[in-house]
């Protein structure tokens, strides 16, 4: 039962939504949601952090980075249909089409980077 309180407290920020939406189209590293999101460090990391201690996310390293992905074959069976529930509507929504926009431009960057501002050897295009 703890499990499943745990789950829909996540999935009841808008913020948390906000950053599923991102992660059902790719994975993203930390730098990539804060770019999409216009969000600091710290609570892009504390929002993927609950999102994966709820059983929502897979982490992955590539590199330099670390990438979060929705993790579909871990995932608890019953919060599949949510999670599918959830796709669809994020599809409607002009806030999560304009947030998938901005992270089709968004760039992982090196730990050189501050506040967008790197050089070209700091900054990987995807």
């Amino acid at each position: 039962m703890k499990e499943w309180i745990k789950a829909y407290k996540v999935l009841s920020d808008e913020s948390r939504l906000r950053v599923l939406n991102l992660l059902l189209e790719r994975p993203c590293c930390v730098c990539e949601v804060m770019q999409a999101l216009d969000i600091s460090q710290s609570k892009a990391s504390r929002i993927l952090s609950a999102l994966y201690e709820a059983g929502f996310l897979k982490l992955q390293k590539d590199g330099l980075w670390s990438l979060y992905s929705i993790d579909w074959d871990g995932m608890d069976t019953n919060f599949k249909p949510v999670m599918e529930a959830t796709t669809n509507a994020f599809k409607k929504n002009k806030v999560m089409a304009a947030d998938r926009a901005r992270l089709r431009k968004a760039e992982r960057v090196g730990p050189g980077c501050v506040k967008g501002k790197c050089s070209k050897s700091d900054a990987v295009q995807l």
